[in-house]
């Protein structure tokens, strides 16, 4: 078996893992940092037949790729932070219809137009909370361009077992920076693809009636069956409902059919945590510094580890609880002013041990700029 082997960016990466998955559809508007993916699609998709449109804006590519996915395709768009934020009302209509899409913010300086063309990780809340009213979504990050591929597969995999948008968070530093992808055979990951209704008469179909597995199957709009698609709560036929009842068990389960799941969609990578009495924890572009300093710490014989967190949302506050509660200092190393960091004090018994390294300039947190707060923290005695 011979992987082929590329040097590219990680924006390219993304690209060859949303074809190796299956996308047929993509929809976007350009904007830095994530504007290669778009481009690279333009080409590349038509050329297997998929089908690629520039759209006039974010709000319109985000209704596009729902609108695809209804019909049966597997879809993308891709966008930075302004444009994530027009996205975020019909990314809330995706949650409630329950449309299987993947999402790609590359993330960049803000709020507003920011800082376009350099490295930021502040996105994070929005990602979970940018869209309003109770719900739940899926959060996925990476570090390095094989991960980036793996990780792409992985929300298209996530989208369609869980009839879901899925976002994929990446930052500008992963994404413009090249370094070698191999890209697996064909079928040496595996591929989840759409879950089709198995029932051929119209009159028995039932748009929104999960399987016992949980899973809920679909019918390609415009197919065999006709059947409603709206944003209000509405009934297994798809029709609007204003019945508690009916609201309460519709709430519950975009909820549960993620949060029940969280330990399964839980990735991460641990680094030298066996005795570790130091726990950085780290995600994207930063934890590619966090690693450095922790070899390089190692090396001197300090007990210091890394925990990185691939599933950002649903917070994966089990596995940082497992891995931080024993340390005297967790560090959560980030680009921006603690949004991770705020959750891993929720997720652990001592919070007063949990401490920032983090740099919000634009400019990407180097291996020095986090010993020097390990010093800082560790000459404290705190």
């Amino acid at each position: 078996m011979t992987r082929r082997i590329k040097f590219i960016q990680g924006n390219e990466a993304c690209v060859e893992g949303a074809l190796y998955a299956g996308l047929e559809f993509f929809a976007g508007y350009p904007i830095t940092p994530s504007t290669e993916i778009m481009e690279h699609l333009s080409k590349r998709l038509p050329a297997i037949g998929g089908k690629f449109i520039q759209m006039e804006d974010e709000i319109a590519s985000m209704c596009a790729i729902i609108g695809a996915s209804l019909t049966g395709q597997k879809v993308l768009t891709a966008t930075s932070g302004p444009g994530f934020s027009l996205k975020q009302e019909a990314l809330g209509y995706a949650v409630m219809a329950e449309i299987p899409c993947v999402i790609v913010n590359v993330q960049r300086g803000g709020p507003s137009t920011g800082v376009p063309t350099h490295v930021s990780q502040g996105d994070v809340m929005q990602a979970r909370w940018g869209t309003h009213g109770d719900h739940s979504l899926v959060t996925l990050t990476a570090s390095n361009h094989q991960d980036v591929f793996a990780m792409t597969v992985e929300a298209f995999n996530i989208a369609e077992t869980f009839r879901t948008p899925v976002i994929l968070l990446f930052d500008e530093v992963v994404g413009h920076m090249r370094e070698r992808l191999e890209i697996p055979e064909p079928g040496e990951i595996p591929i989840v693809n759409r879950l089709r209704t198995a029932v051929h008469d119209g009159v028995d179909y039932h748009p929104y009636l999960p399987r016992e597995d949980g899973r809920l199957p679909m019918s390609d709009f415009g197919g065999v069956h006709r059947y409603n698609v709206t944003g209000l709560v509405h009934d297994m036929w798809g029709f609007p409902s204003d019945n508690p009842k009916i609201i309460h068990g519709l709430l519950r389960h975009l909820v549960d059919k993620i949060e029940n799941n969280a330990s399964h969609i839980a990735m991460y990578k641990t680094f030298y945590l066996e005795d570790a009495d130091t726990v950085l924890v780290s995600f994207g572009s930063a934890a590619r510094s966090a690693l450095h300093i922790v070899k390089s710490l190692r090396k001197r014989g300090e007990k210091i580890g890394l925990l990185e967190l691939q599933t950002l949302w649903p917070f994966p506050a089990d596995i940082v609880r497992r891995y931080c509660n024993k340390a005297s200092y967790t560090v959560v190393v980030e680009m921006n002013m603690g949004q991770v960091c705020q959750m891993v004090k929720t997720a652990v018994d001592h919070r007063e041990r949990v401490f920032l390294a983090n740099r919000i300039d634009g400019v990407f947190i180097t291996p020095t700029d986090i010993k020097n707060i390990l010093r800082l923290i560790k000459g404290r005695g705190v």
